[in-house]
């Protein structure tokens, strides 16, 4: 790790609320980019750190010449994202995300090329920045030089109602609103920033899975209460049976305090990865409605999907 890891220690700070749009003259929006969140920590040389602090260097080559970008040390917070027909591809990107072969990495950056969107800046030349307003912090990112692998997130003034309709024409996931004046506040979940997505979507433990006909088989979901699974549901994946018993071990024990209905020839899995889902809306019951994988993550763990006691 860099030394301003060694020093700082810095966690990305994380969106705590969710609700429709808006116009404000007191935040800022930026489009929601379907990608990796990533902090940049930019000396001699770039070191890639996911919320999990995992060193992500050799997934993305392309991207360690980030620290040429600003003419001083800098720590900044952004997103991966692997553009496709000038849209975001989450599905390229996981499976960059997955590659460990060199050989295999060296020849993605020509199919899937990931691009760096900086949206924040948490130090500059040895100066802790946390502490400063938004609107301050987005100044210091004016003398970043774009490249084609690294952009600055686009800031747009008081009319997040017109943003978020053009991200649905577009097909995009949505916008984030931000108060211009909240402070940086590293590993918070806080109402400063606010998400608005035109799908929603959480993440899952992957409990087992039922099949449903030739390659095709329907994930069981579950989230924590406490120390307990909940079972959530299912949402079905195109994959074969083999690759799935590949990534997860199976277990005999169902791993729900009880047996979900119709759920009695399941096979079930060790909760240990975790997938993520979009969903049109819930059932007064909790279901999902209309859900589509989305795809699975490696920077969060089984016990982080945790059920939003707000609801």
């Amino acid at each position: 790790m860099s030394d301003l890891f060694d020093q700082h220690g810095y966690a990305p700070m994380l969106i705590g609320r969710s609700e429709e749009a808006f116009d404000s003259e007191d935040y800022l929006y930026e489009i929601k980019w379907d990608g990796t969140r990533c902090l940049a920590y930019c000396s001699d040389h770039t070191e890639l750190i996911n919320k999990r602090d995992k060193l992500l260097n050799d997934q993305f080559p392309e991207l360690l010449t980030l620290h040429r970008c600003l003419p001083k040390p800098a720590v900044l917070d952004g997103e991966i994202v692997v553009f496709h027909d000038g849209k975001p591809d989450f599905y390229a990107l996981q499976r960059r995300e997955m590659l460990r072969s060199a050989f295999r990495i060296h020849l993605a950056q020509e199919s899937d090329l990931a691009t760096f969107i900086v949206f924040d800046i948490l130090e500059y030349n040895g100066k802790d920045l946390t502490g400063l307003p938004l609107v301050k912090r987005k100044e210091k990112l004016k003398g970043f030089k774009e490249s084609e692998t690294a952009v600055c997130s686009r800031v747009y003034l008081y009319e997040g109602e017109k943003l978020y309709a053009w991200t649905q024409r577009q097909n995009l996931e949505g916008i984030v609103a931000k108060e211009k004046n909240s402070l940086y506040q590293c590993g918070r979940r806080t109402s400063s920033w606010i998400k608005i997505k035109n799908l929603k979507d959480e993440d899952f433990a992957v409990c087992g899975y039922i099949q449903k006909e030739r390659n095709v088989l329907s994930l069981v979901l579950g989230q924590y209460q406490g120390k307990t699974l909940v079972y959530k549901g299912h949402v079905t994946l195109g994959v074969s049976e083999a690759l799935l018993k590949k990534k997860l071990p199976v277990t005999a024990i169902c791993p729900f305090p009880e047996t979900p209905k119709n759920h009695e020839h399941a096979v079930w899995l060790k909760p240990k990865l975790v997938c993520t889902v979009k969903y049109m809306d819930k059932t007064s019951a909790g279901s999902l409605r209309q859900p589509v994988l989305k795809g699975f993550r490696e920077d969060k763990t089984a016990k982080e999907c945790k059920i939003d006691e707000s609801e």
